[in-house]
């Protein structure tokens, strides 16, 4: 009897994460897509605009540099004096131009580690962030020069980058067609779910190495198929040991359809320990 109660109990289970994820939207997601590269000639302000849509966008700079703490909130913050008073500091060994730090940030994140911001036990020797010219982010050459043109005139400096030719900014391949009401269109494999909510720049996933967020592997036999969408869809309902709440993007119930919940669900369900 005991035995049925716990079979009919978890059949109910997961019927009711099953009725959950089909109130999610069916269609397509609204999470943030791929910026387009500018083509042809253009101007400085075009392309420090490019530049911060980047940094929202693509480049995922805003999942860490935020008001939360786990790196510094560069829009917020005094950038100009924030830069220089790295430059000044007796530990950075780096060129001494505005640049080349911004670009050697991004490139070799741990060369140089902001006070405080470094990986727990590290002594703030090594940096959490990848560099962002490697997978998962993996920037383009121009994709950076706008970032760097974009945090230069944040604070204050005139932009030192070279303006792109056009050439070397050819626009990526065209996606699937979608209707202007539906989005960008829904992933339809779990590696495709995994990059458009940029999964892999905070989890190990696809060969990232990231290590921002929590290692994944044996979740499957952990939380089960219904834990895992409640860690997906309300991340901050149980926060893994040595991890901060808010850092997880909260609205993935309003991005993500349910045949990309699922996806991402049955990918985690595989891993290995």
């Amino acid at each position: 009897m005991t035995f049925l109660r716990v079979m009919v109990f978890s059949v109910l289970t997961l019927l009711a994460f099953t009725g959950f994820a089909n109130l999610l939207p069916q269609v397509q997601s609204d999470a943030p897509s791929d910026e387009e590269a500018p083509t042809g000639a253009m101007d400085m302000p075009a392309f420090i605009a490019y530049g911060e849509s980047l940094f929202s966008g693509a480049g995922t700079c805003t999942l860490c540099h935020n008001d939360l703490g786990r790196a510094p909130d560069l829009l917020q913050m005094d950038l100009r004096a924030d830069f220089e008073e790295r430059l000044a500091d007796p530990k950075y060994g780096g060129p001494k131009d505005i640049e080349s730090y911004i670009r050697e940030s991004l490139v070799m994140p741990s060369a140089y580690v902001v006070p405080g911001f470094g990986k727990k036990g590290s002594n703030d020797t090594e940096s959490p962030m990848p560099a962002a010219n490697k997978p998962p982010i993996d920037l383009n050459d121009v994709q950076m020069d706008a970032i760097i043109a974009f945090l230069e005139d944040l604070a204050g400096y005139e932009p030192t980058v070279a303006l792109p030719s056009g050439e070397e900014t050819a626009p990526p391949p065209e996606p699937p067609a979608a209707t202007a009401d539906q989005g960008a269109p829904a992933a339809t494999t779990a590696e495709e779910a995994i990059d458009k909510y940029f999964c892999a720049a905070c989890h190990d996933l696809l060969g990232s190495e990231a290590d921002l967020g929590p290692d994944l592997r044996g979740i499957g036999a952990r939380l089960g198929e219904g834990g895992i969408m409640v860690a997906i869809l309300d991340p901050n309902a149980e926060i893994t040991e040595g991890y901060e709440p808010d850092i997880m993007p909260q609205d993935f119930a309003q991005q993500m359809s349910a045949s990309e919940l699922k996806l991402i669900t049955d990918y985690l369900m595989n891993l290995p320990e």
